[in-house]
């Protein structure tokens, strides 16, 4: 595939996309949105999907992979996240897989999101920054970590190949 940083395994999105709980009519953000893969299931269920990368490869390949998918109420914005989310009002939830100003899109996000918002990390220091920021806010719900192994073939049997382990922090409005 070549683009660096993606696409979010499978098993990774599933928790992810359980705790964001979209609704039919929802309008959702997915905030560095990379390949594009959880902008493309988002919009599934969701009306709206705002997919913001700040670099024009990722926001270039996630076009054709939402195309290629029909998802045609993905909006694609390539730049800055804090720039591009001060000119969104409202959001029913929201998707962060990037950690760039990390703090300031929490800021922005949970003035804005009704529902809930969900970090993927996969470095402590992100996933730290993510739970402090969304506690600064009082809007932290609790971090989950994710460990998925793979099945994989060995001397004729199976073994299990492990994946890195992602964490999933989650908070939304109303909550403290």
């Amino acid at each position: 595939m070549g683009l660096k940083g993606g696409p979010t395994q499978d098993e990774i999105m599933a928790v992810s996309l359980a705790k964001l709980g979209i609704r039919p009519g929802d309008r959702v953000a997915d905030v560095g949105c990379g390949t594009g893969k959880i902008a493309i299931a988002a919009s599934k269920v969701a009306k709206h999907v705002y997919a913001i990368d700040r670099r024009p490869e990722a926001v270039a390949y996630a076009r054709v992979e939402a195309a290629a998918a029909g998802a045609g109420n993905v909006e694609f914005f390539e730049g800055d996240a804090v720039e591009i989310l001060q000119g969104i009002d409202r959001l029913d939830a929201a998707f962060v897989g990037g950690s760039r100003r990390l703090p300031e899109v929490l800021d922005l996000l949970a003035g804005r999101v009704q529902g809930r918002i969900v970090v993927n990390a996969v470095m402590l220091g992100t996933a730290s920054e993510a739970i402090a920021s969304m506690q600064r806010l009082g809007i932290f719900l609790e971090a989950v970590h994710l460990q998925v192994s793979r099945s994989a073939g060995i001397a004729g049997g199976v073994m299990f190949k492990p994946i890195n382990p992602v964490y999933v922090i989650v908070g939304g409005a109303g909550c403290s």
